[in-house]
């Protein structure tokens, strides 16, 4: 029966059907051919997945989020971006980088950090002459620091589906993401040297304009650091923690930046419920999908393979880090977290590993998966903005791809770096 699970599921995929629907129906014989469960059974688990207090601040960081961006947020941040690394080779390059690790505490969701900057720096990139190969590369890889900065989405639903501290995992997320910026502006700068990129800026910026750009985006960049007050002191939930920070993006962009609208406010919540009903949406399939992979003993069953293949507790996790990236090449990153997620982690968890670490491995590995062929979302996304070919993005993207398994390899071999801050800010 799990094969035939599976094998309907890559078929309905390779049809081109939507993930959402592609779960669902994946789910059907279970219901249809054993008899053991009515099939009214599916739509219970489909209302009592939405039944949950936790996922609550998705809607609430989402809305937050598209607030955040109408209300003049993301060009002072370009600006700031722009002059702290704007005088390196490959200017604009390294300016989409950092402004991902700022946006992480805005968008949330790597997909849509990489489409925004696509469309907001991909034409200025051009021409500067960068080849639209790299640029594609750059913005792809750069989007998934978002990944780990709060409020990460994906950490959202990772502690909800596995039952992990949110608060522990945005805290454990800020290390990693510093430490990922880093390595892909390395990247950036060396493959920008070699080919001839020119500095956006001709010089560094003074300290002074640097303070002014640093000031006129300060409510922005104090987004995450609220969230991590928050949670050190109890101030708030997760769920507490979006409906603040709503309140805190609509007094900035009423009170302080006063771009905010009301028209705009009602822009910020259509765009709010076309992303919460994707997210949704995934959500209940995919509970009727792990339902369904519960009654056929899947978790059992893929753990007992898993442990028969090795017993040694890195050999776990090197096999489950291969799972997730070929996962994450054909799966969204949300339904990625949801289906596959509850079946690995407990195969970690037993091996000795730390959830709030693997949570932060996991959720950046799904996002890996999406930036590599054959179907990778994130790839796919900003290819298609930019109308670059696939196989010369991939040519452009080993450079970054290298850096990036140097960051997995830190990441994994020193687990500090994502425990150091959860332990102390948090006990």
């Amino acid at each position: 029966m799990l094969l035939l699970i599976a094998g309907l599921f890559a078929l309905f995929l390779l049809i081109g059907l939507p993930v959402a629907f592609s779960l669902m129906l994946a789910a059907i014989p279970v219901f249809v051919l054993t008899g053991t469960m009515p099939t009214t059974v599916a739509i219970q688990k489909m209302v009592t997945a939405l039944e949950n207090f936790p996922l609550l601040a998705v809607p609430f960081f989402i809305l937050a989020g598209n607030l955040m961006n109408e209300a003049g947020i993301t060009e002072r941040l370009v600006r700031f971006s722009r002059l702290l690394t704007g005088w390196l080779a490959g200017g604009l390059a390294q300016v989409s980088i950092v402004l991902s690790m700022l946006m992480g505490g805005i968008s949330g969701s790597a997909v849509a950090d990489a489409s925004m900057e696509a469309r907001l720096l991909g034409p200025s990139m051009r021409e500067q002459g960068y080849s639209p190969a790299f640029i594609a590369a750059v913005l792809a890889f750069g989007s998934i620091i978002t990944a780990t900065i709060p409020p990460s989405i994906g950490l959202i639903l990772f502690g909800y589906i596995n039952e992990v501290s949110i608060g522990r995992l945005f805290v454990g997320g800020l290390l990693p993401g510093l430490l990922l910026t880093v390595t892909l502006m390395v990247a950036t700068f060396l493959v920008a040297r070699k080919r001839g990129y020119a500095p956006d800026l001709p010089e560094r910026p003074g300290l002074r304009a640097l303070g002014r750009s640093f000031l006129d985006s300060i409510w922005a960049l104090m987004f995450p650091v609220f969230l991590v007050i928050g949670f050190r002191f109890g101030f708030f939930t997760a769920t507490e923690a979006g409906v603040f920070l709503v309140i805190y993006a609509i007094a900035v962009g009423v009170l302080v930046y006063r771009e905010l609208t009301f028209a705009r406010i009602i822009a910020a919540c259509h765009a709010t419920m076309s992303d919460l009903g994707m997210v949704m949406l995934l959500i209940m399939m995919a509970a009727v999908l792990g339902y369904a992979m519960t009654i056929e003993r899947a978790p059992q069953e893929i753990t007992a393979f898993m442990t028969s293949l090795t017993q040694n507790p890195i050999g776990l996790l090197l096999i489950v880090c291969a799972i997730l990236v070929v996962t994450g090449m054909f799966l969204e990153g949300a339904a990625n977290i949801l289906l596959v997620t509850p079946i690995v982690m407990p195969v970690l968890v037993h091996a000795g590993f730390d959830p709030v670490h693997m949570g932060i491995v996991i959720v950046l590995l799904i996002n890996f998966g999406g930036l590599t062929p054959p179907v990778g979302v994130i790839m796919f996304t900003v290819c298609g903005i930019l109308n670059v070919k696939t196989s010369a993005y991939a040519l452009a993207a080993v450079p970054f791809f290298l850096a990036v398994v140097v960051f997995f390899v830190l990441l994994l071999a020193f687990p500090w770096l994502s425990l150091a801050l959860p332990k102390a800010i948090m006990g």
